[in-house]
């Protein structure tokens, strides 16, 4: 089998003590948006929680320095569909239907110029900050990474490997993982989520492994894929 290059990597650790101010990289808290960009809305008319947000280390191209951030509704928790069309996903993917919803119930999204907090924190999850870590992630026997909360390295694929072809031609680039099963704790008196697996905490994509693939030329702030695997 052939051996795959160690690639730098961060890991990405939760902290305990909540934030009372805003920072760039936090589960919850204050979003840092461009400002053209508004607070993303699901198409069932909530605002989605902020899950995560983090600024790309320096040493991981091609998204050093962007901002990334990771929306997911709380009424509506499923699992990502592709739709192909060509061999490529279809133009405006991340507006695109995801049968059988209208559109997608999540939003995650690639910053350039995201300079400001918004004015409100994310109200549903507790804010807490993250720290990332730098590593160097080699791959094992089988071409897989470290299965762990991390940006940049190499996918630890629960299945088999993924890739896709953004709509502008673009291969899509391995960009971050969350783990299978993790959880993101909420504040006292949050809404349940439909399958989550506790009422006080909130997953993404049915809490499947999941792994987000950047389109490398920024066509699109939320030129971004998350694959979902268990």
């Amino acid at each position: 089998m052939m051996t795959r290059a160690a690639l730098p990597a961060h890991t990405i650790d939760v902290g305990t003590e909540p934030l009372d101010r805003p920072t760039r990289n936090s589960v919850g808290g204050w979003p840092f948006l461009d400002n053209s960009q508004e607070w993303p809305e699901c198409f069932c008319g909530e605002r989605m929680p902020l899950f995560f947000q983090l600024d790309i280390p320096l040493d991981l191209e091609p998204f050093r320095g962007d901002h990334l951030l990771v929306f997911h509704c709380r009424a509506h928790n499923d699992a990502a569909e592709p739709e192909l069309a060509q061999g490529r996903l279809v133009p405006g993917y991340w507006d695109a239907p995801q049968l059988p919803y209208p559109r997608p119930f999540w939003r995650v999204l690639l910053q350039r110029n995201a300079v400001l907090p918004t004015a409100e924190a994310e109200p549903s999850l507790c804010a807490l900050p993250l720290t990332l870590r730098p590593f160097v992630d080699t791959p094992d026997r089988r071409g897989l990474g470290a299965q762990a909360f991390k940006v940049g390295g190499t996918p630890s694929w629960a299945q088999d490997p993924e890739s896709y072809t953004c709509a502008c031609g673009a291969d899509l680039v391995y960009l971050c993982q969350v783990p299978e099963g993790m959880e993101f704790a909420v504040r006292p008196g949050a809404q349940e989520q439909p399958y989550s697996t506790r009422a006080e905490t909130y997953g993404m994509f049915l809490s499947n492994e999941i792994y987000l693939l950047a389109c490398p030329a920024h066509c699109d702030p939320a030129a971004v894929w998350p694959v979902n695997q268990n």
